[in-house]
């Protein structure tokens, strides 16, 4: 059996003769760039992410590099960044001129951690960028108090966590200042290459956004601001259309695909069932884990579950498991097994930013993050798309526990009934 990490075909066969169809509409009105697809789009996006504006772009780096321009973000500013995460989120800084500066990972639910904050905060601070990593929101609350509190804004990395609830059924992207999605194809709502959105509250902010967007024209050839090429073809918003009404349903088949894992993992006595997840990884004979002062939770070839942290009051887990990442003791040599296996799996993300040559000049301190460290050692992603079948994750489940255990992967619980 092949387990791939993401398949897209299935989606596209289910969908084709819708897709195709607005394939074609769009080669027929050769209205290529922006339009009515696109416009379709960022109605329905507002909505969704309830917010009251919405704008397609060509891409969530795209859209991060937008919000810091559209806050006048450059050289001499610094922006709070997770030291954890994909390059781009530190990639935007840098590239408008400011000063990306690096925190540590929170031990529950990977992503930045809003008590570090106050003490990296300078006169020359300018906005905090959390990432609501693998599809669960940062601590809003905390992040929003702090930055209150110094003037500073917040601009949510939001790229992996399109309808994505925080407490009070806030939604990813409407409670900062501004939020960045990506439509990368492997994201849970994923175009046909690169578009991205920013989503805003703040009329003044969404029509300078619509400006940078275009070269910071308005009207055609008069140029107010400098901005850049920033549009969304249409084609990309004419699939996003189509894939949108279903994107509720792909979040819950990636719960339950969540779900069964971590049943198949507690029942295999893989791991412990530890909603909070107050500790860390603490992993034997692991260098990274070695000076933690985190409680040790995990025993020697035992896992570690991603926690859902926010729920409703009906209990509804809100992770939309872009990602499913677990952390696991012997993670390379876990991977090369799967890998031998025809099981897909990932490490989002092997380099924390202080630890990336093109930042070296920044002086960061490598044993200030410890809690990123850790997890850049130990994490690995699993295969969790929508598709997925129970025999599928069974096998993955069952060959993860003959490494660790040496067990037959062909035991009663590893085999759908």
């Amino acid at each position: 059996m092949t387990v791939p990490l993401l398949d897209l075909q299935p989606q596209y066969r289910a969908l084709k003769p819708a897709l195709d169809a607005a394939l074609i509409r769009v080669a027929e009105s050769q209205v290529c760039v922006l339009g009515s697809e696109v416009e379709a789009l960022e109605r329905s996006m507002a909505a969704y992410c309830d917010s009251r504006f919405a704008l397609g772009v060509s891409s969530g780096t795209d859209a991060l590099l937008m919000a810091l321009m559209a806050l006048n973000i450059g050289a001499g500013d610094e922006v709070l960044v997770p030291t954890f995460s994909f390059f781009a989120t530190a990639g935007a800084v840098a590239r408008v001129g400011a000063t990306p500066i690096f925190v540590d990972s929170e031990p529950n639910g990977f992503n930045i951690n809003p008590a570090l904050l106050g003490s990296l905060i300078t006169p020359r601070t300018k906005a905090i960028i959390p990432v609501h990593l693998f599809g669960q929101c940062a601590d809003m609350d905390e992040i929003m108090r702090i930055a209150d509190k110094h003037d500073v804004a917040v601009i949510e990395d939001a790229a992996q966590a399109i309808g994505t609830q925080y407490k009070d059924g806030r939604k990813a992207g409407s409670i900062g200042a501004m939020g960045c999605f990506s439509f990368y194809p492997t994201k849970n709502l994923g175009a046909f290459g690169d578009a991205g959105l920013i989503t805003t509250n703040d009329e003044n902010l969404y029509t300078k956004l619509k400006h940078i967007r275009n070269h910071g024209m308005e009207p055609r050839y008069y140029h107010k601001l400098i901005g850049g090429n920033f549009r969304m073809d249409a084609l990309q918003g004419a699939v996003l259309n189509v894939k949108f009404p279903h994107l509720e349903a792909w979040h819950e088949a990636r719960r339950r695909n969540a779900a069964l894992y971590t049943r198949l993992f507690i029942e295999a006595g893989l791991a412990q069932e530890n909603p909070e997840h107050k500790a860390c990884s603490g992993f034997e004979h692991c260098p990274n884990c070695a000076n933690h002062s985190f409680q040790r939770f995990a025993p020697h070839n035992s896992i570690l579950l991603p926690p859902a942290l926010y729920t409703d009051s009906n209990a509804r887990n809100h992770h939309i498991y872009n990602q499913y990442t677990i952390r696991v003791p012997q993670r390379d040599k876990l991977r090369q097994h799967l890998a031998a296996r025809g099981i897909g799996a990932e490490i989002y993300y092997p380099v924390p930013f202080h630890r990336q040559e093109c930042f070296a000049g920044l002086g960061a301190r490598d044993a200030d993050f410890p809690v990123a460290n850790c997890l850049a050692a130990h994490v690995l992603a699993l295969p969790i798309y929508p598709e997925l079948s129970e025999e599928q994750i069974r096998y993955v489940v069952g060959e993860i526990a003959a490494f660790y255990l040496d067990v037959p992967p062909q035991g009663s619980i590893f085999v759908a009934a």
